[in-house]
């Protein structure tokens, strides 16, 4: 998929024409699709304060603030959203979606990351047969974009919020997702593993886990309820609340991780796994027995995130 460049600024239309659903399905597709305001635009988008509710709620706060300050006739803006290229990369190879994180640093989750990864599930639900998720070398992610969280209580409760619900298309999605871990994958970096079907980890020194309460920090409801469905009831307490950090070996007997592999074998044993499941799983079989697996899991978390944020941050 070609990267195209993201609109992060509305500005007011004259006479506004389409329907609520084509602008609720463009602002999905934020990550990946140019949101237009130009005058070239003849079919126009109207939206209005009921539209934020239909449109996918992984989208940045900001920008869902913004479509309704454009629908007021205000104009809104929003910066947190890159194009895919900025930090990501995604490409379909073979039938196979790869969607690629690389910030060059320590791969943390902001709101651009955490679109290209709703953008890349649009895609490969549409277009692929699985997704794979990798990292840079040495790092796969660690976790949230603690520069959001030093803007104060409510910054941080909204990335996690977003983040959540990013972890939850994850996990519901509608083809199998493999995740090649890199290196380390913390605290949100750990939940991506967790909401993905497939991990296969390379074997170098990294750490692995929920690190939350460590950092003086409650681990919020889809983390532990992610940590609950998969990682190993042996281990449950010393991942949760005692943020146990494991090496790659260490998670794949806790539950992270599927397998080890080395770490120069990491990409062809993903890919290998991914063209596997693309070419054997039918789609309405694996929806169906994802739904029935999981969806209880999605709708307790998504029902309860509110109130499990309300008075979430760091503690001490």
């Amino acid at each position: 998929m070609p990267a195209v460049p993201v609109t992060s600024t509305l500005s007011p239309r004259v006479s506004p024409s389409s329907s609520r659903s084509r602008m609720a399905s463009t602002a999905v597709l934020a990550a990946s699709v140019t949101i237009s305001t130009s005058s070239a635009d003849a079919s126009g988008a109207s939206v209005d304060a009921a539209t934020v509710s239909v449109m996918s709620p992984s989208l940045p706060t900001c920008l869902r603030r913004a479509v309704v300050e454009w629908a007021a006739g205000r104009r809104g803006t929003c910066d947190t959203v890159h194009a895919m290229t900025s930090k990501t990369s995604y490409e379909v190879v073979d039938g196979v979606a790869v969607l690629r994180l690389d910030d060059g640093k320590a791969n943390a989750v902001g709101y651009d990351t955490l679109a290209a990864i709703d953008a890349a599930l649009d895609d490969a639900e549409q277009n692929a047969g699985a997704l794979v998720i990798t990292g840079r070398e040495g790092r796969f992610s660690a976790g949230f974009d603690l520069g959001v969280f030093d803007e104060g209580p409510q910054a941080t409760r909204e990335l996690v919020a977003t983040g959540a619900h990013t972890a939850m298309r994850l996990y519901g999605a509608a083809v199998p997702v493999v995740a090649a871990c890199t290196g380390h994958a913390l605290a949100f970096g750990a939940i991506m593993l967790l909401s993905s079907d497939v991990r296969i980890g390379a074997d170098i020194e990294a750490r692995i886990g929920l690190i939350e309460v460590s950092i003086g920090m409650p681990l919020p409801i889809f983390g532990m309820e992610m940590a609950r469905d998969r990682l190993s009831p042996r281990h449950f307490t010393a991942a949760t609340a005692l943020a146990t950090a494991y090496s790659p070996r260490g998670a794949a007997e806790a539950g992270y991780l599927d397998e080890v592999v080395p770490a120069d074998e990491l990409d062809d044993a993903a890919m290998q796994r991914a063209t596997a499941l693309a070419e054997h799983v039918r789609r309405t079989a694996f929806g169906l027995t994802r739904r029935t697996a999981r969806q209880k899991t999605i709708d307790r978390i998504l029902s309860t995130l509110d109130e499990d944020l309300e008075n979430f941050g760091v503690l001490e």
